[in-house]
């Protein structure tokens, strides 16, 4: 797997797109209005790991208040950039855009009126008239967040196309696109190239086939921005789970995606744990141990989940190691390729141990297995 070629966007500390890693996010949900508790969420969010943390930002006042809460998060020594998440009033992202490291706005709502579900019709004219209307609102944000190093995220929602992009397009991969590009577009003519592009939807199929659709179309106009994924409104425990690994997983596997968010109806710490996974199974970010294990059958030589068990507890505490556990010879070397260590059935009540592909002790008592396995581990580890 190849990443897509981007360039780099810095967001206050960290850069997302260029050679940096696949980076994290996370979003509060608390009002932007109750500062200790957005200090709280975010503060727990960075103690699992994530790099970025979004804020919504519905109007002036929040947006005010975000220096606040910039401030009391720096003063707990915690340096994650924050990011405006704003709607419907661009004025309210001119002001976000003086406090946060990054701001997203959405096309659906940035100029065009808020949707009502009707048709309008336009002359070629009067379409050419809407973009420039877009134009002469955008660049002034545009400018004061250039004045300021505050990036930007284009943030698509299939849910919020405006009433004039489907009324052209109708509600299809490519008015989604249209609509991002349109954007683009200006940030292009204006060289303004801090910018992150998101296209996302709850239908992971839509998702899935507007990005690669819009990788095309800024291919083809030589647009070079990161691109954030993310399944909008994923839902909760193992759905919001698998529908964010269909989409997001589809697309990193591409070499799609520079950062993500696996958005779950959960405290927002517990979507940071589920993306680290995500990218450790698409070979992209390895930051826990990974262990690799076969199904069980007939032919299985000892206890296989209670063998799981007890590497794991004897393993887990490293890092960037793969270990396979498997019950018999015929799911051993082969089928556990990948794996730098492995624990196989080699007969009742013994085991052979592997380092790659190689056996490296046969035959040993089922008891003192483990324990012999992270001998092995340890004196590579510290020799």
């Amino acid at each position: 797997m190849i990443r897509r070629k981007t360039h780099e966007v810095r967001v206050g500390n960290i850069g997302i797109g260029g050679d940096n890693p696949v980076r994290v996010q996370s979003m509060c949900t608390t009002s932007t209005m109750d500062t200790e508790g957005c200090v709280r969420q975010i503060l727990a969010i960075a103690k699992a790991g994530g790099e970025l943390v979004r804020l919504t930002t519905q109007g002036v006042r929040e947006a005010e208040n975000l220096k606040e809460i910039r401030r009391r998060v720096r003063e707990a020594g915690c340096d994650v950039p924050l990011v405006a998440d704003v709607h419907f009033n661009p004025r309210v992202a001119e002001v976000a855009a003086l406090y946060c490291e990054k701001v997203r706005i959405n096309p659906g709502n940035y100029v065009d009126a808020a949707r009502q579900f009707k048709h309008l019709e336009y002359t070629d004219e009067e379409y050419q008239a809407e973009l420039q209307r877009i134009e002469d609102r955008l660049v002034p944000f545009l400018n004061i967040c250039r004045e300021h190093h505050t990036a930007v995220r284009i943030g698509v929602n299939h849910g919020s196309l405006s009433d004039r992009i489907m009324s052209r397009y109708g509600d299809t991969p490519e008015g989604i696109v249209e609509s991002c590009m349109e954007f683009l577009r200006i940030c292009m003519k204006y060289q303004f190239l801090d910018v992150v592009v998101s296209i996302k939807a709850s239908n992971t199929v839509v998702m899935v086939e507007s990005v690669r659709l819009l990788v095309k179309a800024m291919d083809k106009e030589g647009m070079t921005f990161p691109l954030h994924l993310g399944v909008t409104e994923a839902g909760e425990g193992e759905d919001g789970r698998i529908k964010s690994a269909v989409g997001i997983g589809a697309l990193l596997v591409d070499g799609i995606g520079d950062t993500i968010r696996v958005s779950l109806s959960e405290a927002p710490e517990n979507e940071i744990p589920v993306a680290y996974t995500l990218l450790q199974a698409a070979r992209l970010r390895f930051t826990k141990t990974e262990y690799i294990s076969c199904p069980g059958c007939g032919r299985t030589l000892f206890d296989l989940q209670g063998t799981i068990a007890r590497v794991k507890a004897a393993t887990s505490h490293l890092t960037g190691l793969k270990i396979a556990v498997m019950g018999c010879i015929v799911n051993g070397p082969g089928e556990m390729a990948d794996a730098d260590y492995g624990y196989v059935g080699a007969a009742r009540g013994k085991v052979s141990l592997y380092k790659g592909k190689q056996c490296i002790e046969m035959n040993i008592p089922e008891t003192d297995a483990v324990d012999r396995l992270l001998e092995i581990i340890n004196k590579d580890r510290y020799e």
